[in-house]
């Protein structure tokens, strides 16, 4: 598999290959994710993008609670586990869908059926950005919502100043695992949650981070919590519902879309 730099075009996905997945193949002449609605209903779908296919997850909130808003959740490092079915992030999902947003979940370049290969994140930031930009084609009176955990939200973040997001979500940012001070400051609405026993992450490090960070972020430490939020999934549910609960946009329309 290759990732972007090692070709000038883009693989082309294989439809008979994706639908072996049970996804739908989303795609134009030119190979570049160009769909032209926004899926109506919760499934899963082929998304092809700067390195070739892109497994994507969409859950959308019950129609009565939908806002005007999609939320883009990036899971933790691919070389060591990390995927789109996460629980960490499929709570962070869930979460955000029970206040009305509809979320996307991907596995970056070369996990699950994604294609593509590593690329220390900086194609991972090019997936990313790559997705919202189809959400704001096929959404554009939507706010555009980052959010992820750990190597997710280094991506997250990366992308964040660059998309001009609505909200950005940090879960257990691996700090000075990545090279942080680099990366432009998004002037969104900015939340992190950190557990102060995370045995991954410092959390110490992360705290002295966002110490020197102008304006602060709004920062959630949860006592006695480890990396993986274990037995404490319900309590980051909560943190972050509640955290990001003033910043929602308002109901969606039944003619919106």
């Amino acid at each position: 598999m290759r990732a972007r730099g090692d070709s000038p075009t883009a693989p082309k996905v294989d439809a008979e290959w994706a639908a072996s997945f049970g996804m739908i193949v989303v795609m134009n002449s030119s190979h570049r994710a160009n769909p032209e609605q926004f899926p109506s209903e919760s499934g899963s779908l082929a998304f092809n993008g700067p390195a070739g296919l892109i497994e994507v997850i969409i859950d959308l909130p019950e129609p009565d609670q939908a806002r005007t808003a999609t939320a883009i959740v990036c899971h933790p490092h691919p070389l060591q586990g990390g995927t789109l079915h996460n629980k960490v992030v499929t709570i962070l999902a869930r979460s955000l869908n029970e206040l009305g947003l509809a979320t996307v979940r991907f596995n970056f370049r070369g996990v699950g059926a994604s294609t593509g290969s590593f690329d220390e994140g900086n194609g991972e930031t090019e997936d990313l950005v790559a997705l919202v930009d189809w959400v704001r084609l096929t959404r554009p009176k939507d706010d555009v919502w980052l959010a992820g955990f750990s190597f997710g939200s280094y991506v997250a973040l990366r992308a964040a100043a660059q998309v001009n997001a609505a909200q950005l979500i940090q879960i257990a940012p691996p700090v000075g695992r990545w090279d942080f001070d680099a990366i432009p400051r998004p002037s969104c609405p900015w939340l992190i949650v950190q557990g102060e026993s995370d045995e991954v992450v410092d959390p110490n490090a992360v705290f002295a981070w966002v110490e020197q960070l102008v304006p602060p972020p709004q920062m959630v430490r949860m006592p006695e919590t480890g990396h993986f939020f274990h037995r404490r999934l319900m309590d980051l549910r909560g943190a972050v519902k509640n955290a990001v609960r003033e910043n929602l946009p308002p109901l969606r329309q039944p003619t919106a879309d």
